[in-house]
């Protein structure tokens, strides 16, 4: 009977599909609201995202933003995205706000999405990147007080969107950016020599439409998989996607922006370290966000459905209390991976346990028969590109969403090692790499939460990348 009522749920959705995909024939009975609410740190704070930076932000190149979307359908059911200029936030962090919204306005984890753009021009949030920074008492006193300021933001942002809704239509596309280079498998320094690129990728630029019901232009909301590491100054700011807001924003007055970030754990922006490069890399999502905005789109029934679930990814057996000495003896006093073994040394010896495994959450919502995947972590590209080969080349991916607690390595990624793969736990102050099965797990674990938003599997899941 389960099985029948997805099925006659998705059969409703592609008729609706079918009988409104050109954009001419807008659908009704949506609801969305959007607000904002500026997150840039008031004080001097740790910038997040690079172990090399020495002190504390000197200004302001680019305000940072918490953005917030309400949808609702035609039924009353409402989901919340919300998009932040960070580079991550913890599971901690999150459940709060999860907490706060479902006492504040009802809602369940699987109507809720934080997702970090992951610019590396950010500021450091409590519980995340513990080990990269000498942060002395003061600088942890910022940063607490900074994550009291955060939460709130979020949560006035999300109240005022929900207080704005109002009839809206909603279209879906994807656009293409090649601006991506997979670092696994490129040189940086080499980049202009090379004449062909090599590496999984995901050009698609995913967009979403909300106009009134006249047509004008309300919101736009656009993803793109690829780090926002173009700039590692002392500046607040978001980066390319930043500049690619802003660009829209002229091209498109009065028209809300938000990015969310994809499954970029392993594309970088090249050539990048330069304000122009940034500005420039901004303008070509722009200018693939507006081609699409200008060409047919798919209007999406004002049918939603969510869900949810968390997982446990188990995590590999921690080095030894040689093999922590050696690193301490390695890398010296100021070096973050001596601050990691050190911390875990010291839980060792002190008898604390140490975790065997992380929780993960899988999320996926059904708009209108699109399909939208959310997964935590630093999402390599690979699980984007098995996501759309079993749901579909033009379903959207976000990674970074509502936890940023490691790397997530596809199984090829993770026996290759190199820092993706087996030693960037030291950064989140996760004390072992993940133990080999985690595409699996995690694959298997989306297979259901799909099933359960009402989302049909086109081909078999299958592990290439």
């Amino acid at each position: 009977m389960k099985h029948l009522h997805t099925i006659l749920f998705y059969l409703l959705v592609a008729l609706g599909l079918s009988a409104c995909s050109d954009a001419s024939l807008p659908t009704t009975g949506w609801k969305a609201g959007v607000a904002q609410m500026k997150i840039t740190p008031t004080e001097h704070m740790w910038l997040a995202g690079y172990a090399s930076r020495t002190h504390a932000s000197e200004g302001t190149l680019q305000d940072l933003w918490a953005k917030a979307l309400v949808l609702e359908d035609s039924t009353g059911y409402r989901s919340v995205l919300v998009t932040l200029d960070v580079s991550s936030i913890t599971k901690g962090l999150a459940d709060r706000i999860r907490e706060e919204l479902k006492t504040r306005l009802g809602l369940t984890p699987s109507q809720i999405i934080l997702n970090c753009s992951h610019t590396h021009s950010g500021p450091v949030l409590p519980g995340s990147l513990e080990d990269i920074y000498p942060l002395d008492k003061a600088e942890e006193e910022k940063i607490d007080r900074y994550g009291v300021f955060f939460e709130k933001q979020i949560i006035d942002a999300v109240l005022k969107a929900s207080r704005l809704l109002e009839p809206v239509s909603l279209h879906a596309a994807n656009g293409v950016a090649r601006m991506q280079v997979n670092r696994r498998n490129n040189s940086e320094r080499d980049l202009s020599r090379q004449t062909e690129l090599k590496g999984p990728n995901d050009f698609a630029v995913p967009v979403l439409k909300v106009t009134s019901p006249s047509g004008q232009l309300k919101a736009v909301v656009f993803g793109y998989a690829c780090h926002p590491t173009v700039l590692d100054g002392y500046l607040w700011s978001g980066d390319w996607p930043g500049y690619a807001r802003e660009t829209l924003k002229k091209w498109y007055p009065g028209v809300a922006t938000l990015f969310f970030q994809g499954a970029g754990g392993d594309q970088n922006p090249l050539p990048r370290r330069t304000i122009p490069l940034a500005k420039q890399h901004g303008v070509t999502i722009a200018a693939a966000v507006s081609r699409v905005l200008q060409e047919d789109m798919t209007a999406l029934p004002p049918v939603l459905k969510t869900a949810y679930r968390e997982i446990s990814l188990p995590l590999d057996a921690p080095p030894s209390e040689d093999a922590l000495n050696e690193i301490i003896r390695t890398n010296g006093d100021n070096d973050y991976r001596t601050r990691w073994a050190k911390r875990i040394l010291g839980q060792m010896r002190g008898g604390e346990p140490l975790p065997e495994a992380c929780p993960y959450g899988l999320q996926a919502w059904n708009l209108g028969g699109w399909p939208l995947f959310a997964l935590g972590g630093e999402v390599t590209v690979g699980y984007a590109i098995r996501l759309k080969r079993t749901y579909g080349e033009h379903a959207f991916v976000m990674g970074y969403a509502n936890d940023v607690m490691a790397y997530i390595p596809t199984a090829v990624i993770l026996e290759e090692g190199g820092y993706e793969g087996r030693t960037s736990m030291m950064a989140f102050g996760l004390p072992a790499p993940w133990l080999p099965g985690i595409e699996e797990r995690i694959c298997k674990g989306m297979e259901e939460v799909a099933e359960q938003a009402g989302i049909p599997c086109i081909h078999s899941s299958a592990a290439e990348n």
